[in-house]
């Protein structure tokens, strides 16, 4: 794995020219750009606030959009880079079969053009928080950090995916099903207060509701669980770890199963 790793890193200008490809690829021949980046975060942010807020009166500690924001920005980052991550052997399929180079170079550059859009949210959570009068805490440089995290969780996921769909094409269909599912049990839009106590160990194994916990407590001063979090973030660690043995015993039968 280290020898393996060290030529990942050798390649990671070609990470990079990944992303930058991907971006003007979603992107092209549109009228507003990147800015449609800005689309999504904002139609959920109104969604959420007027069902949970306005119809469903459901009470948080803090301004409910700014509450809410974090959330998507945590689940989007996520959700976002599984679904991208799962399918890019799928979607690369002519580029692997003729130019050599380490294949988990591909998930890895969803991971960098995430980036991008991760600083467009953070720039609208940013001008929330100054529109509700929250400051920005010193909390902040904790920020990279928690990206870091949110990045690991999402890639123990989608490099899993990543070398399982091209041997298994079902997940490629079931895949962003269960994404949009697993919405409801990650709070994005509802504070864990509302969860039944004896339901609190799924936390424990939910690794996402931990990494929106951290944002949570670095922009609004939430509350955070730090046995819960090391629990759920070791448990991830692992399973990230698992991925990228399996991915690289099996990254030499990729062109064959494509």
């Amino acid at each position: 794995m280290a020898s393996y790793l060290q030529e990942v890193w050798q390649s990671r200008v070609l990470a990079l020219t990944f992303a930058l490809r991907d971006l003007k690829i979603q992107y092209a021949q549109t009228f507003l750009g990147l800015l449609w980046s800005l689309v999504q975060p904002l139609t959920g942010l109104l969604i959420y606030t007027f069902f949970f807020q306005r119809l469903i009166h459901i009470e948080v500690d803090a301004p409910y959009p700014v509450f809410v924001f974090t959330g998507i920005m945590g689940w989007h980052g996520f959700s976002a880079l599984v679904v991208q991550s799962g399918a890019v052997l799928m979607n690369n399929q002519q580029l692997i079969r003729k130019i050599h180079f380490p294949r988990l170079i591909l998930p890895l550059s969803k991971m960098l053009a995430g980036l991008i859009e991760f600083g467009i949210y953070l720039a609208l959570l940013l001008v929330l928080l100054l529109a509700t009068g929250y400051g920005i805490s010193w909390k902040i440089i904790f920020l990279p950090f928690v990206f870091i995290i949110s990045s690991i969780v999402a890639l123990s996921i989608g490099i899993w995916l990543s070398a399982l769909t091209i041997r298994f094409r079902d997940f490629h269909h079931i895949v962003p099903y269960l994404i949009g599912f697993g919405i409801w049990f990650t709070p994005v839009f509802y504070p864990t207060t509302l969860i039944p106590q004896q339901y609190n160990w799924v936390y424990y194994l939910h690794p996402v509701a931990n990494v929106i916990a951290l944002y949570r407590w670095i922009f609004i001063n939430g509350q955070v669980d730090v046995a819960q979090c090391a629990v759920s973030f070791v448990l991830a660690f692992i399973v990230f770890i698992a991925g990228l043995k399996y991915f690289i015993k099996n990254e030499k039968y990729i062109a064959d199963y494509l």
